[in-house]
C-alpha cells in the first residue's frame, strides 16, 4: 500500500472539516502531496476550501530564505494570500494575524529534533490558536529518521527557548501530529485535530517510505544531514564550522586551525558505532569562517541502526576540546544576558560543564536514561501508529 501523508487523506475524506469556515495555512517547501503538488496551490484551487492566508516558519514559505535570517510578512506572488511571518518580528501569530480565522492548518516536515524550530513554530500556533478561539487541524508527516528511535536528555524546563520548545529528548521518535497530540493534552489545550497518515509505520526511515524527499530546510538539503542533525547540531554551540556555506552542511565539521589528517585519525580510533570520518578541506561561503579555508571532517553513517547521533557527538566534542584546548571554544551568547547557545541545544548546562571539566562523557549519557525511560512510557500514550 502506498503510503498516504496526511494532506492527501484530508483532501481524500476530510475536507469537510473545514467546509464554510475561513482558513489559513502554515506550510513550508516541503509540504507537498504524494505526487509532490504544493500544499498551498492545492488547498488555495480546492472549491471546499476556503484559504485566506499563509502562515510561513523559519526559511519562508517558499524556502528562500537562509537559516537564521528575519523573514517579512508579504504578499504571495502566486495565490495574492497575505503572509504573515512567524520568523521575522514574531514567533508567535499575533491577534491581527489570526483575526478573521476559524481554523488553521499546520503542514509542516518535522525533523524529529527538539531544536529544528518548526517544532517551535507548530507549538506556538497552537498557543495562539487556543486564545484566539481558532481551531487546528494538523497534516501529518513521517518521521524522517524513524519514530521508533530516541536519545538524549530531557530539556529542562528553566532552559526553555524557541530552540527547546519544551521537555522532550533531543531525539524525540515521533511525528510531528504526535508530539502536537502530547503536548496539546498536557499543556496546550487547544481544538486540535491531527489527521494521520495511512501506510506508514513507526520503523521507518523516509528513504523507505518510497515518498520523495523534500528539503524543508536549505541546510539539510539530504536525509543523510537529517541524520546526523541530532548529533551535529550541537556544533552550533561552538567556534566550529557545521558546514553551513557548504554543499554538505551538518555532514562538514571544521576550523582553520584543524589538523583534518590527524583529527581524522583520532575520530576514527574512537570507533563509534555506524560512523566514519575522512579529512575534508572547505571554504564557507557564509556563516562561521565565511571566505577561510577551514579542514576538517566529513561525517559517513554505514550503519544507521547502530549509530546514536547524540552519544557520538559527546565524544567528538570531547576529542576536540582536548586536542585543541586553546583554539576550542563555546559560541558566545546570542544576546547580552542570554544562555549560552550549547545550553538551549543541549537544554541545561550539564553538557558544557561536562566538557569543560573533562568529565567522562559515559556518566552524561547515563545521566539522561532514566528521564529517557519515563518519557517513552509517558510518550507510548499519544502514539497515533503502533
Amino acid at each position: 500500500m502506498r503510503i498516504q501523508l496526511g494532506i492527501d487523506v484530508f483532501l481524500e475524506s476530510r475536507v469537510d472539516k473545514v467546509a464554510g469556515l475561513r482558513v489559513g495555512l502554515l506550510a513550508c517547501p516541503s509540504s507537498v502531496d504524494g505526487d509532490l503538488r504544493g500544499a498551498v496551490e492545492r488547498l488555495h484551487r480546492h472549491p471546499a476550501v476556503n484559504l485566506v492566508a499563509l502562515f510561513g516558519p523559519e526559511h519562508g514559505i517558499r524556502g528562500d530564505a537562509q537559516a537564521g535570517s528575519p523573514v517579512a510578512s508579504a504578499t504571495d506572488p502566486l495565490t495574492k494570500l497575505p503572509v504573515y511571518s512567524l520568523y521575522g518580528e514574531t514567533h508567535t501569530p499575533t491577534a491581527e494575524m489570526l483575526r478573521g480565522l476559524e481554523a488553521i492548518i499546520i503542514d509542516l516536515q518535522d525533523a524529529g529534533v527538539r531544536f529544528y524550530t518548526f517544532l517551535a513554530t507548530a507549538l506556538y500556533v497552537m498557543r495562539a490558536a487556543k486564545a484566539a478561539g481558532v481551531g487546528v487541524i494538523l497534516l501529518d508527516r513521517p518521521a524522517p529518521i524513524g519514530g521508533d528511535r530516541l536519545e538524549g536528555p530531557i530539556l529542562d524546563a528553566a532552559y526553555t527557548s524557541f530552540v527547546g520548545p519544551y521537555p522532550l529528548p533531543i531525539r524525540y521518535g515521533m511525528t510531528l501530529g504526535e508530539v502536537a497530540h502530547l503536548v496539546n493534552e498536557l499543556d496546550i489545550g487547544c481544538d486540535l485535530s491531527v489527521i494521520g497518515m495511512r501506510g506508514w509505520s513507526r520503523a521507518l526511515w523516509y528513504d523507505e517510505t518510497e515518498l520523495p524527499f523534500v528539503p524543508s530546510s536549505p541546510n539539510l538539503p539530504t536525509l543523510d544531514a537529517v541524520s546526523l542533525y541530532p548529533g551535529t547540531c550541537l556544533i552550533e554551540g561552538t567556534n566550529l564550522s557545521e558546514g553551513r556555506g557548504t554543499t554538505r552542511p551538518f555532514e562538514y565539521i571544521g576550523a582553520p586551525w584543524i589538523d583534518a589528517e590527524a583529527l581524522v585519525d583520532q575520530l576514527n580510533d574512537l570507533s563509534l558505532p555506524g560512523l566514519r570520518f575522512r579529512p575534508v578541506y572547505f571554504v564557507p561561503t557564509f556563516s562561521k569562517h565565511q571566505g577561510e579555508l577551514c579542514a576538517g571532517a566529513h561525517l559517513y553513517v554505514n550503519d544507521r541502526d547502530k549509530f546514536r547521533p547524540v552519544s557520538a557527538m559527546l565524544r567528538v566534542l570531547q576529542l576536540l576540546k582536548r586536542r585543541y584546548p586553546n583554539e576550542f571554544a563555546w559560541r558566545q551568547p546570542w544576546a547580552k544576558g542570554a544562555r549560552p547557545p550549547i545550553d538551549l541545544l543541549w537544554g541545561s548546562d550539564r553538557l558544557r560543564n561536562c566538557i569543560d571539566s573533562d568529565e567522562p562523557v559515559d556518566s552524561l549519557i547515563e545521566s539522561w536514561q532514566s528521564g529517557l525511560r519515563e518519557f517513552e512510557r509517558m510518550r507510548a500514550e499519544y502514539l497515533l501508529y503502533k
